[in-house]
Formats: C-alpha cells, sequence, structure tokens
C-alpha cells in the first residue's frame, strides 16, 4: 500500500499552470496578447516568505523559466516596434537577476532602438559598474560591441 501523502488530480497547482504559460511564451511567435498580465505573473517569487531548504532548486528552477520567458517576450515586443511594453518586461527580467546579461542587453538595445543613445551607455555603465563591484569581472564583448559606436562618437 502506498502511503504517501499526493493532491487529488482535481486540485490545481497554480505553478504548473503558470509554468506551461511561461513555456509558451518562449518561441519566436507573436507576443502575448496581455503582456502585463504575463509580466506580472512571472514578476512574482515562489513561495517568498518561505525558507524551506527543499525550496531552493524549485527557485532556482522556476527563475530560470520565468527569465527565459520574460527575455523572450521583451525581444518580440521590441521586434514589433512595442518599446514600452518591452522595456518593462525586460526590466522585470533584470529586477529578478541584476547580473545576468540577458535582460540588461535588451533594456540597451531597446534605448538604441528608440534612440535614446545616453540612455544605453547609462544602463552599460550602471550594469559595468555592478559587474566590477560583485564579481570583478567585466561585461561580455557582445554587451559592449553594442555601446561602442555610441561611446566613441
Amino acid at each position: 500500500m502506498d502511503h504517501r501523502l499526493r493532491l487529488a488530480p482535481l486540485v490545481e497547482v497554480d505553478l504548473r499552470a503558470v509554468r506551461s504559460l511561461a513555456q509558451d511564451a518562449v518561441g519566436d511567435g507573436p507576443p502575448p496578447a496581455d503582456p502585463e498580465s504575463l509580466v506580472a505573473t512571472l514578476g512574482e517569487e515562489l513561495l517568498p516568505r518561505w525558507q524551506d531548504e527543499w525550496l531552493v532548486l524549485e527557485r532556482e528552477r522556476w527563475d530560470h523559466v520565468r527569465l527565459h520567458a520574460l527575455e523572450s517576450v521583451a525581444q518580440r515586443l521590441q521586434r514589433d516596434g512595442e518599446y514600452l511594453a518591452a522595456f518593462q518586461t525586460a526590466l522585470t527580467a533584470a529586477e529578478i537577476d541584476p547580473i545576468r546579461e540577458t535582460a540588461q542587453r535588451i533594456l540597451i538595445e531597446i534605448h538604441l532602438a528608440e534612440g535614446n543613445r545616453a540612455c544605453a551607455v547609462k544602463r552599460y555603465k550602471e550594469y559595468r559598474r555592478l559587474l566590477h563591484r560583485e564579481l570583478a569581472v567585466e561585461p561580455s564583448p557582445l554587451m559592449t560591441r553594442l555601446v561602442q559606436g555610441v561611446i566613441s562618437a
């Protein structure tokens, strides 16, 4: 006889539903019809006030899923010229993991696409300072190339 505790099949687990939404958001298709709602949902931490050890890996797994989804949606919104929604989406990803370069790069690309060169350079320099302070490393060459022409002009 199996004595494990488990949920009834009729019980809906919101994390499963949200993870499915996040996985559907990754790709090359059109951005979601309601990006604000998706971004708000993906901006939520997994059980933020719980300190249980088993949550460490689950949080990391959730963070990676939501970061990929947010970055993918931000890139598609940018591609479609929806710069405000793209920026808000990428900013949410950058708040989740400030050191992650992908989200920071998308933010810089949006600034450049809008013609906000000074904002792009400022974002790059802030990110560079963060990396120096936290990890004593430089941004990647790809990141640096994004603003190189702006800085040298």
